[in-house]
């Protein structure tokens, strides 16, 4: 396959793994790599000395391309942004904030910036300082999320951008990701879909969650305070929103899920670890190698687009 993200990347297909903190390891990102995708390195949850471990160790298992994801929120953030130079990382993507103040020396290095956006404006503002991409990503997406559909935004951005978009949020199987191509991206980032992948490092009642989950089995905790994040239903999500709407403030609902993400892929706590999934949850119910989930992504694209109505 030869598009405008494949020629970006230097990868096989027009996918990006989802950096998700505490899950994109250097083993799992050299897995998605080897499996012809990008693989992330989430370095959200990571100090600096782990993210190098990481890299180490995605290297010695891959020849391929791999990136870096940082979460802008992270404290060691200007840090992070550093080692990202030194060790010479050819992609890096962002999330929960603006990375212009970094964009030039990420530039300087030769390095692609690939920055997460839920908004036109943001996309357009990136675009202007030097991002090579956008990830945008919909409200359907797991984790940290904003307010539009993949399927209302990635086509505003797309039109708002010269700039190739790579679009997140609700992508599962081939007929997603022919939408995606119809929508104006040139590429997708998927996550949920791979947590139920072999080389997936979460505990295995998280993976299972996730093979049991229904259709409208997530929920959006921090809707009122402005901190949205999509999981599973669980005993947790269930009393943040009732805390939420009895008014607790921000800080008190930050202390009452600290560490439930490490709950919930380390420990396998379903009652009060942080599930992060996406709406597509209810159709990941396989357990398969990363190579096969991507394969079948994109031969299944091929029979979707083979299969649509004539006019």
């Amino acid at each position: 396959m030869n598009n405008k993200i494949t020629q970006l990347l230097g990868t096989k297909y027009p996918l990006i793994q989802g950096g998700m903190a505490n899950i994109g390891t250097g083993v799992f990102a050299a897995a998605v790599s080897n499996a012809g995708g990008l693989g992330l390195i989430a370095a959200g949850a990571m100090n600096t000395e782990q993210l190098k471990k990481n890299i180490d160790e995605c290297r010695r298992l891959t020849s391929n391309p791999f990136g870096v994801n940082i979460m802008l929120m992270n404290p060691q953030t200007e840090e992070m942004a550093q080692i990202i130079i030194d060790e010479k990382i050819p992609v890096v993507t962002t999330g929960a904030g603006n990375p212009a103040r970094f964009i030039p020396a990420w530039k300087d290095a030769g390095i692609r910036v690939i920055p997460v956006v839920p908004s036109v404006a943001l996309g357009v503002r990136l675009e202007r300082v030097g991002a090579d991409a956008l990830v945008v990503e919909g409200t359907e997406a797991g984790g940290h999320i904003g307010e539009l559909t993949t399927m209302a935004l990635v086509p505003q951005v797309a039109d708002a951008v010269k700039i190739p978009i790579i679009a997140a949020g609700g992508i599962a199987d081939g007929r997603q990701l022919l939408a995606a191509f119809a929508l104006g991206a040139a590429g997708v980032q998927v996550g949920t879909c791979l947590l139920v992948s072999e080389e997936c490092p979460i505990h295995e009642n998280y993976k299972k969650a996730i093979l049991e989950a229904r259709d409208t089995d997530t929920t959006v905790t921090g809707r009122i305070c402005g901190v949205p994040v999509r999981i599973l239903k669980n005993k947790m999500a269930r009393e943040y929103v009732k805390r939420e709407k009895e008014g607790a403030d921000k800080a008190d609902l930050e202390m009452f899920t600290l560490g439930s993400l490490r709950k919930a892929v380390f420990d396998g706590d379903l009652n009060f670890g942080s599930l992060m999934a996406g709406q597509v949850a209810g159709m990941c119910n396989r357990i398969l190698p990363v190579t096969q989930i991507i394969e079948e992504m994109f031969t299944g694209c091929k029979a979707a687009y083979d299969n649509l109505p004539q006019f």
